[in-house]
């Protein structure tokens, strides 16, 4: 599922990818915002609490928290690149909007969007009591890249 598209943020290229998840807000907050629940799915450990102002390093780059709104927004920076997840309650679900502005030095936006549609598939599973490897969820990732890079350049 592509759910990302490029966008610009403060003259930055920027992804912004929104899907609704049949879960509670309080219960995705958890996922996004937890470390021992995001090690069950992100990209990486990021040791935060997460506390408004706080600075960490994962993958041996150094981040700040920028925002904590519990339950509805996580903003962070990591290295050059800005984060965030915001969420809005949906009926007996929620809404999650991921915004992530990068640097194309390390890859152009239809590579990120591919990779980070993955990590919302292990989220997903995360959510629904499952666990998708980072492997499986890799699986058909050239078919994801290709997808979105035609996308973009259609764009």
């Amino acid at each position: 599922m592509r759910t990302g598209r490029q966008v610009t943020v403060d003259g930055r290229p920027a992804l912004r990818f929104e899907r609704r998840l049949p879960h509670p807000i309080e219960r995705v907050w958890r996922a996004v915002s937890e470390p021992g629940e995001l090690e069950r799915w992100f990209v990486a450990t990021v040791p935060w609490g997460p506390r408004e102002g706080e600075t960490f390093s994962a993958m041996d780059v150094p981040g700040r928290i920028t925002a904590v709104e519990p339950p509805h927004r996580l903003a962070w920076e990591w290295g050059v690149e800005r984060y965030a997840f915001e969420l809005e309650a949906d009926g007996d679900g929620c809404v999650l909007v991921f915004t992530h502005v990068f640097n194309p030095e390390m890859g152009p936006g239809w590579q990120h969007a591919a990779g980070w549609d993955t990590y919302f598939d292990r989220l997903e599973a995360h959510l629904g009591g499952g666990f998708l490897s980072e492997e499986d969820a890799h699986a058909g990732i050239q078919e994801r890249m290709a997808a979105y890079r035609e996308d973009f350049e259609a764009a």
